[in-house]
């Protein structure tokens, strides 16, 4: 099976460190792996809004950007959420575009949480913090929502950078980047 690759890129700057963390990273993975790249500041959401209580709980299906993401998610073997640590957790178009995956689980049809079991979930992440503590609550949330939907977990790639281009000169996350896909086949 030819593994998919989605990268979703949650920094509110294009070429940032954790962009450049997770290009590096995907350098590595094996020749016939697609990747497709795409930029949540590109594909603006709107603020997810909870109807789970309405009517029959049913949601609408997805147009626009949300139709964009909602297939690029589902056409992917595995999904990269590559967001800079904001606050201790994922940036906001990124947490926004997670949200969605709730109404996602209700468009009758789409089947989302069953079809999204057994791929696999994977984090990349540049923060400023020296202490790499400081990300647990941002791997927390994407191992809870790995195992809520039953999907692998791939792990969480962190580098220390705060100006662009930084990250590259941490030597950790530059070797760590290098073996991230290692079990990719």
């Amino acid at each position: 099976m030819t593994r998919k690759f989605l990268f979703l890129l949650g920094s509110s700057r294009t070429d940032g460190n954790t962009e450049a963390l997770a290009r590096l990273a995907a350098e590595q993975l094996p020749a016939g792996a697609e990747q497709r790249w795409l930029h949540l500041a590109d594909l603006p959401l709107p603020d997810f809004e909870d109807a789970r209580h309405e009517d029959d709980g049913a949601y609408p299906a997805p147009t626009g950007h949300g139709a964009t993401l909602l297939d690029a998610t589902l056409e992917a073997t595995d999904l990269v959420i590559a967001s800079p640590l904001y606050w201790y957790t994922v940036s906001t178009s990124t947490k926004r575009y997670l949200d969605h995956w709730s109404g996602w689980m209700r468009v009758p049809g789409v089947d989302f949480r069953a079809r999204m079991a057994g791929r696999t979930l994977w984090g990349v992440t540049a923060l400023a913090d020296a202490d790499r503590a400081a990300a647990d609550p941002l791997v927390g949330t994407l191992d809870t929502i790995a195992g809520y939907l039953k999907m692998e977990r791939g792990g969480v790639l962190l580098g220390n950078g705060s100006r662009p281009g930084d990250v590259l000169n941490d030597e950790a996350a530059v070797r760590d980047a290098k073996r991230f896909f290692a079990t990719v086949t």
